[in-house]
């Protein structure tokens, strides 16, 4: 007799199992459930099969061949679109002149076909449905037979109240040839839900077999993992593979198990794999074929895929591991879990109960994962990267991230208190910000949201209305796929390294506050947050001054919301504006750097033929600015940074100015001309702010075109950069093309070097080893002070797995020589 496997399933609840081969290539023992199917139908005699495929069918072509290898005849036939059970077999008509038997691929069964076949002869039926009784017939289509086996009625998946049998429907039929005459070519149609209703109304003979023996439909991670218990469990006729190399116990082709491993069966463990001295494996455990499981694992009722690594010290129960993947040391794998195939864990990370984690992900060392990370590039180790949460909109941040991350936020301030919120012009801002405001009022936070506002002006409404933080979310700078959340304290400025980890870890716990319905927060729309700004800002600064000079400025606000505030404030200091990009759009809430270099050039263009003092670039969020002088030359970012060290200089003295560790020396020896002694802070944003929070700091600023006033607010502003500017020109009898040209020349070079966050740790610990005699400063990475005027710095970035290597030097050479030194020292190390 002639046999039809029907292939074509795609098994969705199965994934991430399933999301790159087909159902039917799951692997039971280490081998594809198709697999123990066609060596049960030729166990019984059935040597010619035709499989139907639909989902990956080279993934199964490619494996079984022409079936030589099982000793049977196996021949393909695609479908090209889902056509149901009964349209799939209605494919291989041309081939079934006789009786002949249709069984899932999927199902794991070891029910006696032959005497199924006997039934249907006898009682001449045109189809017989193979039945099971079941103790939970509540999943499965009831069949319910006469005494003479005859099917009177079908019920898929019925309540309680409509179960009027226990015999289910398995799935495997054995037909003849007379029942394509009632299938439709190339339309869906189902076996159980069309074909069989049909023929049974119109009076065809149709009967039920209740055969004896084992079944399981496996349709979720719970089967599936069920069908390994029953194997093992010896409750199906199907032996591993190997040898039982004691009671339970069975090692694969050259399988090594250390001496000083536990291996406590039911057990099977494939072909060529290693488990290491110290290895723990409990019962009910199915280790694939080629894996290596490191010293002092432990594994209990786990199913690893073939391929995959397990490091030292790993703890994996109740979990499933996909092929090729690779688990570095101490990694922590909890019951439920599903690792699709090609993943990477990094050595410390917890993955919490029930995720799932899709194929090709990468979880960071360390990280907590208590969410499925299905679009996601990765399960991050860290929320916070340079002081923000960033990602891929609807990849790595979801509205339903956000209002996790929100609540883990609210449950750290005090029930009833006040968050400032405020967002960019773009569609994503809004979605994620609505999420925000959602999460913190149910934890009974009160939001004032300011809608569309410049960052500075969230800051300062904080401090002003003496809120207890406030969140900004806009489209990440450069990049309009990813999005920034930034989070404020009680002072306006960014939340500090230890709010960040109290915000993550009780986001990694879940652990939030839940309000009652009457302590549910409330949302206010603020009207005079922009005319709060405008006016503290104009009573700190010399208006006289600066009207009396009759600055001509190009101001571009890059299609930003600084637009709202920039036209009043300089017409009040009486400055004749040229203004560029001064509306909102939603398109243009993040420019590209190309956009950006555009608009420069175009306000460079503009102070040369207008005979402008200067001209100012702002980003979108209202922080940072890009300055070109009085010839239309764009001034560098750490040129710029040393003009307003140098201008701030010549008017005040004994002060402390604040910048990171990776600023020129030159900062020094333009400051202490003046007696003003330098700060210098981690490279965060968060760092520079919280040491401009003292006293006797008056200014701070980084390379990257944010400073600080810290008479206005301990933040980055780039409207009061641009009108300090202008007064501290309005106090010099100079141009600013003049002031430029007496910055001393700087030689600064940077590098970022490529690494893996696993080898950050002993790249750092070589270069301090290696240069232990010299003079080293670690308030960020490792900084080597190879004399007084030259040094180089070695700094981990923040959110990437990279090396940056910055230089500093007194002359071009020794500064190239430093870089190429230094790039040859450490990429060495890496490998």
């Amino acid at each position: 007799m002639k046999a039809v496997i029907m292939a074509g399933g795609q098994g969705t609840r199965l994934r991430p199992l399933t999301s790159s081969i087909p159902k039917p290539m799951l692997p039971v023992i280490n081998k594809p459930i198709m697999e123990h199917i066609i060596n049960l139908l030729k166990s019984q005699g059935m040597l010619e099969l035709y499989a139907t495929l639909q989902f990956l069918p080279t993934t199964i072509i490619n494996y079984f061949g022409d079936g030589s290898d099982l000793g049977v005849k196996l021949s393909y036939v695609l479908e090209q679109t889902p056509l149901g059970t009964a349209g799939s077999v209605k494919n291989c008509e041309n081939f079934l002149e006789e009786t002949f038997l249709v069984i899932s691929g999927d199902a794991l069964t070891d029910i006696d076909l032959t005497q199924a076949i006997d039934f249907h002869r006898e009682k001449g039926a045109v189809a017989t449905l193979i039945l099971l009784r079941v103790s939970n017939p509540l999943e499965y289509g009831i069949v319910v037979t006469d005494a003479e086996g005859r099917i009177e009625r079908f019920l898929e998946k019925p309540n309680w109240g409509q179960v009027f049998s226990d015999t289910v429907n398995t799935g495997i039929y054995i037909l003849e040839p007379e029942i394509f005459k009632h299938i439709p070519r190339d339309k869906p149609y189902d076996f159980s839900q069309n074909l069989f209703p049909q023929l049974l109304e119109k009076g065809f003979p149709l009967f039920g077999f209740i055969g004896e023996g084992y079944w399981c439909d496996i349709g979720n991670f719970a089967q599936y993992m069920r069908a390994h218990k029953d194997v093992l469990e010896g409750k199906v006729r199907l032996q591993p593979e190997g040898f039982e190399i004691s009671k339970g116990v069975w090692l694969g082709e050259e399988a090594e198990i250390a001496r000083g491993a536990t291996v406590k069966g039911p057990v099977v463990i494939g072909s060529y794999s290693k488990v290491e001295e110290g290895v723990i494996i409990r019962e009910y455990s199915v280790i694939g074929n080629n894996i290596v499981i490191k010293n002092n694992s432990f594994i209990h009722r786990a199913v690893l895929f073939d391929n995959s690594y397990i490091g030292s010290g790993c703890h994996l129960r109740g979990c499933v591991i996909g092929k090729n993947c690779d688990l570095k040391a101490n990694v922590r794998v909890e019951e439920g879990v599903v690792i699709g195939d090609d993943c990477l864990v990094g050595e410390n990370a917890l993955i919490n109960h029930d995720v799932k984690i899709f194929p090709f992900k990468t979880v960071e060392p360390g990280a907590i994962v208590n969410t499925s990370i299905i679009w996601e590039s990765k399960g991050m180790r860290t929320l916070f990267g340079m002081g923000r949460i960033s990602g891929i909109m609807n990849v790595d941040i979801t509205p339903e991230q956000a209002v996790r991350i929100a609540m883990a936020y609210g449950t750290l301030l005090p029930k009833g208190s006040h968050v400032v919120t405020s967002r960019d012009a773009s569609r994503q801002a809004r979605t994620i910000k609505r999420a925000i405001i959602t999460g913190l009022n149910a934890t009974g936070v009160n939001v004032s949201d300011l809608e569309i506002a410049p960052i500075p002006v969230n800051r300062l409404y904080i401090k002003t209305q003496r809120a207890a933080g406030g969140v900004d979310i806009r489209v990440s700078p450069y990049e309009n796929q990813s999005i920034e959340i930034q989070f404020f304290d009680s002072e306006g400025i960014d939340i500090g390294e230890a709010m960040q980890r109290n915000i993550e870890k009780v986001y990694a716990q879940a652990d939030f506050r839940r309000a009652f319905a009457n302590e549910v927060g409330a949302i206010n729309f603020p009207h005079r947050s922009l005319e709060i700004y405008s006016q503290s800002l104009s009573e700190k600064i010399d208006v006289d001054l600066l009207r009396s000079r009759l600055f001509k400025i190009v101001v571009d606000c890059a299609y930003g919301s600084t637009s709202m505030v920039i036209p009043s404030i300089l017409g009040k200091l009486g400055c004749e504006v040229l203004m560029l990009n001064s509306y909102i759009d939603e398109e243009k809430a993040s420019i590209s750097i190309e956009d950006l270099s555009s608009n420069i050039r175009q306000v460079t263009d503009l102070v040369k033929s207008s005979g402008a003092d200067l001209g100012v670039v702002l980003d979108s969020s209202g922080e940072r600015i890009y300055i070109i002088d009085d010839l239309g030359e764009h001034v560098d970012l750490i040129i710029a940074l040393l003009l307003y060290v140098k201008l701030i200089s010549e008017r005040h003295r004994q002060e402390s100015i604040a910048v990171p560790v990776s600023v020129t020396s030159q900062v020094e020896r333009i400051a202490e001309k003046a007696g003003n002694r330098i700060i210098r802070t981690k490279v965060s944003k968060s760092a520079l702010m919280e040491e401009a929070m003292r006293s006797n700091v008056i200014f701070a600023g980084a390379n990257g075109g944010g400073y600080i006033f810290t008479e206005y607010i301990p933040a980055y502003d780039g409207v009061i950069s641009m009108v300090k500017l202008l007064e501290l020109l309005a106090n010099s009898n100079k141009s600013l093309s003049e002031h430029i040209r007496e910055i001393p020349r700087i030689y600064y070079y940077t590098c970022d070097i490529p690494t893996s966050w696993e080898n950050i740790g002993s790249v750092m610990r070589g270069i301090k080893e290696k240069n232990r005699i010299g003079k080293m400063d670690y308030t960020d990475g490792i900084k080597i002070f190879v004399d007084d005027r030259n040094w180089v710095l070695i700094l981990p970035d923040a959110e990437e797995p990279l090396l940056h290597i910055i230089v500093d030097a007194e002359s071009g050479e020794m500064g190239e020589s430093l870089l190429k030194e230094y790039q040859t020292l450490v990429k060495a190390m890496i490998e």
